[in-house]
């Protein structure tokens, strides 16, 4: 079976969770100030420019290397990270569809809860997560980042058989983006940590590539934010 020509991957821009709960954590606040669903998160007033600055990169490229398909999570973040792109890049391009193998790690009964909240309600779970380390543990209801490399896995093998020889666009979150990286590149859970120590975490609307190479993907550069 062929690969897909070229594979980028978009991080979402800037959303209101990434500010407001690094800054609850910080205080030790109960709540976020945040109400509703994970996938309902919406991005900042900074992160709409991220997503033009996506869109301006974008207008740079030639016609031979626009993508050709465009997928994105389902969670609005990445949506309007993708609309807000393409309407500032001017350009005619494909409909993006969406796929919920792309979502970002379910952190099941934990989802929206500040760390303070999670102590106070789930008592055994900060041990739990010591013990297990930050890529094996299952949160309650959630998902390990094992977990994320199998759906991640069958996404791959899905827009391998689909699309061989396509320039594809994906455009979702953090943890896929890393995650992708594990699966591409048959990586261990032990190598995770030194990818982060190298390059930090994964930039809101950097931009990540994996090129055809023999047949296989190899990565062409990861986490850059030059555009932005």
């Amino acid at each position: 079976m062929g690969v897909v020509a070229e594979l980028i991957l978009i991080r979402h821009g800037q959303s209101t969770a990434n500010v407001a709960f690094p800054l609850a954590n910080q205080q030790g606040r109960l709540e976020s100030g945040l109400t509703g669903r994970d996938t309902d998160v919406e991005l900042t007033d900074l992160g709409v420019e991220q997503a033009r600055a996506v869109g301006r990169w974008l207008a740079t490229l030639s016609s031979g290397e626009l993508p050709e398909v465009v997928i994105t999570s389902p969670y609005r973040r990445a949506r309007e990270t993708w609309r807000i792109a393409v309407e500032s890049s001017g350009l005619s391009l494909p409909a993006p569809s969406t796929d919920d193998r792309l979502v970002d790690r379910l952190t099941g009964e934990l989802e929206m809860l500040t760390d303070a909240a999670i102590r106070q309600r789930f008592p055994d779970e900060p041990a739990r997560f010591e013990q297990a380390g930050e890529y094996a543990y299952r949160p309650p209801g959630g998902e390990t980042f094992g977990d994320i490399a199998e759906r991640l896995s069958s996404f791959l093998a899905d827009l391998n058989g689909k699309h061989a020889g396509e320039r594809v666009v994906v455009v979702a979150h953090d943890s896929v983006v890393l995650m992708m990286r594990f699966v591409i590149e048959g990586l261990e859970l032990a190598a995770l940590p030194g990818i982060v120590e190298q390059h930090g975490q994964v930039r809101n609307a950097s931009i990540t590539s994996f090129r055809e190479s023999s047949g296989r993907l190899v990565l062409d550069r990861y986490n850059t934010v030059d555009h932005l």
